[in-house]
């Protein structure tokens, strides 16, 4: 099992501060991600809680379930969430070429463009925002990337939705305890965390509500 923080420590942001791991504002804004979408099992039902709740949210979606579930992913963009590249094939930059990993984040790119676009009667205008699978990206991969305009996101709260030796209740209080203005939080829309995700996600969101903060997306 990886290490890995729950919040990421301050020195971690200065290291990398070409890479996004909070949005400070004094607004008490803060912004849901959701990574590894979409999924009709865990991806309906996020959407749904979300609407309950008047909250808007930002999803990193992987390019091969977007081409496998078209239908949850415009209902993603009809609902007003904000869209991420997550890469096509949910690759570990570490793992990856350069050139292979940047041909399947186009890849994955091209399938959020022909969803965004006018021609499908769609002309929002979006910032190119992407998250490198499990936080692992080389710096040549992170440089390419900005120069092709995109903003790398990552993340100031981690939920560990994803580890199987985290209990729903250690899922909320990770998503609540460390919340600042600015955090940018990590759920996932997968099968794999949704029993996490379930029991965390609409208790999240009331509990941060009553301490006041807002939900925003990215972008």
């Amino acid at each position: 099992m990886d290490f890995y923080w729950i919040k990421t420590p301050g020195i971690i942001k200065r290291l990398f501060s070409n890479q996004v791991w909070d949005i400070p504002n004094t607004c008490n804004k803060i912004y849901l991600t959701f990574d590894d979408g979409p999924t009709p099992e865990a991806t309906q039902w996020i959407l749904d809680t979300l609407k309950e709740n008047g909250v808007l949210a930002t999803f990193f979606c992987i390019g091969h379930n977007i081409e496998k579930h078209p239908e949850i992913f415009d209902k993603i963009i009809a609902e007003g969430h904000a869209i991420g590249n997550h890469t096509f094939n949910h690759l570990q930059g570490w793992k990856t070429r350069t050139k292979d990993y940047l041909e399947n984040i186009a890849r994955c790119e091209e399938r959020i463009s022909a969803k965004i676009s006018p021609a499908n009667g769609n002309s929002t205008q979006r910032e190119k925002l992407f998250r490198p699978p499990y936080g692992k990206i080389k710096p040549a991969q992170s440089r390419k990337l900005q120069g092709l305009g995109y903003k790398i996101i990552m993340w100031d709260v981690l939920t560990a939705d994803f580890d199987r030796n985290v209990s729903p209740e250690k899922c909320l209080e990770n998503a609540t305890q460390k919340v600042t203005p600015g955090s940018i939080i990590v759920f996932h829309d997968s099968i794999k965390t949704f029993k996490n995700t379930r029991y965390a996600l609409p208790e999240t969101i009331k509990m941060l509500k009553e301490k006041g903060f807002v939900f925003d997306v990215i972008g």
